[in-house]
């Protein structure tokens, strides 16, 4: 990951922004995409000096006051305000208290392992920060084990979707579920997680660029919700919508599935050996 992602954030998102967006006026000559340095540096109330040195990482210790009126000027939305906020403490005076050298959880609240009983037959897992399966119920078992997903003695999904071949073959989605599992790990772990780093390291050689670029890019906040649509080698086509649910403290996070449509709903029925209508159709 970079050294720098707050700068490059900045960079990317004041691109990002036309005059026209802000209320400027457009000029026949405009060289620079975007907002120029001085045109943000005034809607945001700072000197252009000093918003040199935030894109270019010479200051890491921008203000709240600051990072609000950046967020202002650029039009970020919530997310983006927070992923700002985020990269600013990481990059600053508190980088030494988000390195963390615990392992990341493998143990199972149990309040979660109760909610995870409940959810059954429902294709439920959770999840570490760096991508280890912790747990899943017995429904995710029977629509995971058949994609690959859990081979191995500890299986982690980012390994599985960018080393394993079937990921690209079963995923219709692959592209956007594999922005989004970066967007996890950079979001949810510490920058400087020695963990994450390993983790990385091993990636960028067994995967190559599919991974790097990715990590190399903008930060972005992850999705909570969507919709997956999964080639299953015995279920056949599913779309599932799914929900993220963070567990902050245990740096964890649950993952449910949910039929999206009746044809979904039978066939997750029958994988699991039920009759029809344990699994009730949800919109996506």
């Amino acid at each position: 990951m970079s050294d720098n992602e707050l700068g490059t954030f900045l960079r990317t998102r004041r691109e990002a922004v036309t005059p026209a967006d802000v209320g400027l006026p457009t000029g026949p000559r405009r060289r620079t995409p975007g907002l120029r340095r001085a045109e943000l540096a005034t809607l945001a109330g700072v000197s252009v000096e000093y918003l040199t040195r935030l894109e270019q990482g010479r200051d890491r210790n921008p203000s709240p006051q600051v990072l609000g009126a950046l967020g202002d000027a650029l039009r970020l939305a919530v997310p983006d305000r927070i992923l700002l906020r985020r990269l600013a403490k990481e990059a600053g005076v508190d980088k030494v208290l988000c390195t963390s050298a615990a392992p990341p959880a493998r143990t199972v609240r149990p309040t979660v392992r109760a909610l995870l009983d409940r959810l059954e037959p429902t294709p439920a897992v959770l999840l570490n920060w760096i991508g280890d399966i912790v747990t899943h119920t017995a429904g995710y078992e029977r629509f995971a084990r058949p994609l690959g997903l859990l081979d191995g003695s500890a299986p982690n999904v980012m390994r599985y979707l960018f080393t394993d071949e079937r990921a690209r073959a079963v995923f219709r989605g692959w592209d956007r579920l594999a922005d989004e599992q970066v967007a996890h790990l950079r979001h949810e772990a510490p920058l400087h997680d020695p963990h994450v780093a390993a983790l990385a390291d091993e990636l960028t050689v067994t995967a190559g660029a599919p991974f790097s670029d990715r990590l190399a890019a903008v930060p972005s906040m992850p999705a909570r919700f969507g919709i997956d649509i999964v080639d299953h080698p015995e279920a056949g086509r599913l779309r599932l919508s799914y929900e993220v649910l963070s567990l902050p403290e245990e740096g964890q996070r649950l993952m449910v599935h949910l039929p999206a449509d009746e044809a979904t709903a039978t066939a997750l029925d029958h994988l699991n050996g039920r009759k029809p209508g344990a699994l009730r159709a949800v919109g996506g």
